[in-house]
């Protein structure tokens, strides 16, 4: 649910108009609607290069994981790790675009550390992942890009913490 959508939800739930502070709210989310729409493009043409460079990161810190025997040996195994990475990228473009965590923590939060417990995916690893793919992609960004995307990134972290 986009940041709008949840004000406007949460006033009608409680019989009232937009507070000032909502108001507030929703003229930042409209004044920054072009740089999340900059952003998110830039994240998606960029989606190969930063996958690679953070998967290179990941895999330096645990070697273990594409050695034999490893959760991500082989290539089939491998490119099912990378494409977790994708999926988690354009999890983060949707909470960026609608100007909420909500979105990520309703698509992709709730039950991932389950799914990985049961897969045999150590979480631990996931975080460091995900730390890698933000490292990566706040690399490619200027300073005031990545202070507005950094924040998503964060929470994802934080909800497999």
């Amino acid at each position: 649910m986009s940041l709008i959508s949840q004000i406007i939800v949460n006033a009608d739930n409680e019989l009232r108009y937009p507070t000032i502070g909502e108001l507030q709210s929703i003229r930042n989310y409209l004044k920054t609607g072009e740089d999340r729409i900059r952003i998110s493009l830039f994240l998606r043409d960029k989606e190969l290069n930063i996958i690679q460079k953070a998967s290179k990161a990941i895999f330096k810190i645990y070697p273990e994981y594409i050695a034999p025997g490893g959760n991500a040996e082989g290539s089939r195994r491998r490119s099912l790790c990378l494409r977790d990475y994708g999926w988690y990228l354009r999890l983060i473009t949707y909470g960026l675009l609608a100007g909420d965590k909500q979105s990520i923590e309703k698509i992709g939060l709730i039950g991932v550390r389950e799914m990985y417990n049961s897969l045999g995916v150590p979480i631990l690893g996931m975080i460091d992942a995900i730390q890698c793919l933000k490292e990566a992609t706040l690399d490619l960004l200027s300073f005031e890009d990545a202070k507005i995307l950094s924040p998503y990134f964060d929470f994802i972290i934080q909800g497999m913490s």
